[in-house]
């Protein structure tokens, strides 16, 4: 009887001990769990939900209210759906959004685990999806690529009453638009007007190296005259703040080294201040102007957040740029990636593209917009061009891979500038990301591993980047004050993202960033006292917007990396594609870092900005017209 007992008790025991297991069982028929976890994103703490019932992924989401809108807030959205339409976490990382995709799933596994679950206790294939379809597009106007010019050019095309289709190879909108973080030149505009004129020096200064180094330059020579009379009559009657177009295309071109088309250079520059108005027009306001580097004046059109804090132009323009394509019921197809361009009698008459499940996608076209980007992130590419670039870290987003050079010459368009190709002086050392000219042009200086300073902070990036290459370890530190960060939401976004040292005292920055603490407080009270006086006789630097005195101090560990390609396809000012013989290629359009010519041997900083938006307008609109 006792052990009768006995058994019966242990058998009870056993059943409550499995009933009381129900929440974390694998068995098909088990009850759902859930588990919760957080990993370190881009932004912040990304926090990650699974759960799962019978083997099944049935809900998901990730939470990281501080991800880069339009980027890591991209990934947080369509990595959780991959997850419950693949049955699993391992889905693949989102191009574009590397840091914010990886913390994503190393929270989901984290979840998983927290649930009582291992990835062998999901189901495979339990969502599956029907066998992917070709599919045929038509269109007035098909547009390459979703950044800058391709949604400008969209937009603009659209407006003019035309059925616009874009393809984008990635599964993020922006490309390297995105990433850009200063803003848009524009000469004499109201905004400017606004500000008070105090950079004598900088026009001097360009006029006397057009002079010394462009004296065989015809259209230099000639520009230089006409802005040498323009300042000289403002200096008799001031009104207002001095700029003009004229000053704008002497920028480009000395900052170019006369390489640069001029006719492409007066279509940018000519057309940058009523960029400006039309982007206002669609609800992108860049309102605050600055300095920026290889500029005589301030020129540089930055977006302010609610705060009137500087944002990273790139950020705000995209999101608003998707609105205006969403609002005009613009189809974008993402992970679309065109490889070829249809011809028909000479004529181009749409693409070819594998979707995203390698479905074979043809959009029929009356017209063709290349908005590509350039190739900077294609390694092999940039080698080809510049061998001397071997082994640089790239600022450039993923799919600036120079497809459409590719496709484009395929068919017989030409290309010019293709061995000109731009590093960029201050990308962070550790990360690649790009961090803001804007910095140095609104007060920043540079110092070496002595702590001290060795080059014009604001001279162009090529001269800038190769007097940092010659730095022991061919590295500065990028140096502001507690009042820039208080002024820049940018920079504020840096000190988040881990990326500066700080010092309550310039003396312990220096111990943080490891340089010799008198050599760099050395430094610092000689750069103030030239802000204070405006004058650099070190290095001749012209823009002296504030001295750096209100601590604590900060300080991004910075070096060179591949920014720019400024070669490209063949354009002519309408943006059409020209292939060999200098001919137009009927219905190709070009706009953005795809076509060459625009920039020459060096990009100013801020005529990106100008570049997609000018040349985006004008191709949708040669394109509008072409169409009929």
């Amino acid at each position: 009887m006792k052990n009768r007992v006995i058994a019966i008790l242990m058998a009870l025991t056993m059943v409550l001990s499995l009933a009381a297991c129900g929440a974390s069982s694998k068995d098909a028929g088990a009850a759902a769990v859930t588990g919760t976890a957080t990993a370190k994103g881009f932004g912040g703490d990304i926090t990650v939900t699974l759960t799962v019932d019978g083997g099944v992924i049935t809900a998901a989401t990730a939470e990281g209210a501080d991800e880069t809108e339009g980027v890591g807030s991209v990934a947080l959205e369509k990595l959780p759906a991959a997850m419950m339409q693949q049955n699993s976490i391992e889905v693949d990382t989102m191009s574009g959004a590397t840091i914010s995709s990886k913390a994503i799933l190393e929270a989901a596994a984290a979840a998983l685990e927290n649930a009582g679950l291992t990835v062998a206790d999901l189901k495979s294939g339990a969502a599956s999806s029907a066998d992917a379809e070709d599919v045929v597009y038509d269109a007035d106007v098909v547009v390459v690529g979703a950044g800058g010019a391709g949604m400008v050019s969209a937009i603009t095309a659209a407006d003019a009453g035309k059925k616009v289709i874009i393809l984008e190879s990635q599964a993020l909108v922006g490309g390297n638009s995105k990433l850009a973080t200063g803003g848009m030149n524009a000469a004499h505009t109201p905004n400017q007007d606004e500000n008070e004129f105090g950079e004598a020096a900088g026009v001097e200064k360009t006029l006397e190296k057009a002079k010394k180094d462009y004296a065989d330059n015809e259209v230099i020579t000639s520009l230089a005259e006409t802005v040498a009379q323009q300042w000289a009559e403002y200096q008799k009657n001031p009104q207002g703040y001095f700029d003009s177009v004229e000053l704008m295309k002497l920028d480009t071109l000395v900052g170019g080294k006369g390489v640069n088309n001029p006719a492409l250079v007066d279509a940018l520059c000519e057309n940058s201040a009523p960029a400006i108005e039309w982007l206002k027009s669609i609800n992108i306001d860049l309102k605050q102007v600055g300095a920026f580097g290889g500029a005589s004046v301030k020129r540089i059109h930055k977006p302010v957040n609610d705060e009137g804090k500087t944002v990273a132009v790139g950020s705000y323009m995209i999101p608003l740029l998707q609105e205006n394509c969403t609002s005009r019921g613009i189809e974008i197809l993402m992970e679309t990636t065109a490889n070829e361009i249809l011809t028909a009698d000479g004529k181009v008459t749409g693409v070819v593209a594998t979707g995203k499940n390698g479905e074979t996608i043809t959009v029929n076209a009356k017209a063709v917009v290349l908005a590509t980007g350039g190739f900077g992130y294609n390694s092999e590419m940039v080698v080809k061009y510049a061998p001397n670039l071997k082994g640089f870290m790239s600022t450039n987003a993923p799919g600036a891979m120079g497809q459409g050079i590719e496709m484009a010459t395929a068919i017989g368009a030409d290309t010019v500038d293709m061995d000109q190709i731009q590093i960029h002086p201050t990308v962070q050392f550790d990360s690649a990301a790009l961090i803001t000219e804007g910095l140095r042009g609104d007060g920043a200086i540079l110092v070496n591993s002595e702590g001290k300073r060795f080059i014009d902070e604001v001279s162009t990036r090529d001269v800038v980047s190769a007097a940092e290459i010659a730095q022991p370890g061919s590295y500065s530190w990028l140096v502001v004050d507690q009042e820039m960060v208080d002024n820049s939401a940018v920079i504020q976004g840096y000190i988040k993202k881990g990326f500066t040292f700080t010092g309550e005292t310039v003396e312990e920055l220096a111990a943080a960033i490891e340089v010799d603490p008198a050599a760099l407080a050395e430094t610092m009270q000689n750069w103030n006292s030239y802000v204070e006086q405006k004058n650099d006789p070190d290095f001749g630097r012209t823009s002296f917007t504030k001295q750096l005195n209100k601590a604590p101090y900060y300080a991004i560990k910075v070096t060179a990396g591949v920014h720019h390609t400024m070669g490209g396809l063949a354009i002519n000012a309408k943006t059409e594609v020209l292939n060999a013989e200098g001919n137009v290629i009927p219905g190709l359009f070009a706009a953005g870092e795809v076509a060459g010519g625009v920039h020459g041997a060096n990009r100013l900083g801020g005529n990106a900005v100008a570049d997609f938006t000018v040349f985006g307008h004008i191709a949708g609109e040669s394109a509008s017209a072409y169409v009929g």
